[in-house]
């Protein structure tokens, strides 16, 4: 919600309107409907399992009411993003994520994920409940990887936004 929130309030600061858009780990696909209905040009990704009901929720959220129909794709973290996502395509104003970093195995995955779909000129807006340690040891991986700016937190929740730039050497 905090991410939905954040880009409803700011569409205009962040150009969203034709803005390519990736959601990563789009799980029902809230972040990825908001940023359609708000004009962006939405790319929703998921796990195999999750992306019928992705698909779904998205056309019954989003169909007729938007310049551009979501996308929905297959989206394994650190498995097969050049075959997926080709660097020569790669072209995303914005990459999101919301909630996607929860106690597993797969943080390293994500993170090179993160940073693999990230181009010069690409801002991810990552937002997220902090719960565990292993979110803050994620959060100190990302800021080696990212220019990170804390953009909104909610203390009684333990949420935070963070615009993430990749750095490059």
């Amino acid at each position: 919600m905090v991410l939905c929130q954040y880009l409803e309030e700011h569409t205009e600061e962040l150009n969203l309107r034709g803005a390519k858009i990736l959601e990563i780990g789009a799980g029902p696909g809230l972040v990825s409907i908001v940023a359609s209905i708000l004009g962006a040009q939405v790319t929703a990704t998921d796990l195999p399992d999750v992306l019928g009901n992705l698909q779904y929720n998205l056309l019954k959220n989003t169909f007729n009411c938007t310049t551009y129909l979501p996308e929905v794709k297959e989206l394994v973290w650190g498995e097969g993003l050049e075959q997926t996502f080709p660097k020569s395509t790669l072209s995303y104003d914005y990459v999101l994520a919301s909630d996607v970093v929860y106690h597993h195995y797969f943080l390293d995955k994500l993170l090179a994920t993160m940073a693999y779909l990230c181009q010069p000129g690409t801002v991810l807006l990552w937002a997220n409940k902090f719960r565990f340690s292993t979110d803050y040891e994620f959060l100190d991986k990302f800021k080696q990887v990212f220019d990170t700016t804390l953009l909104a937190e909610s203390q009684e929740s333990s949420i935070k936004l963070f615009k993430g730039i990749l750095k490059w050497d």
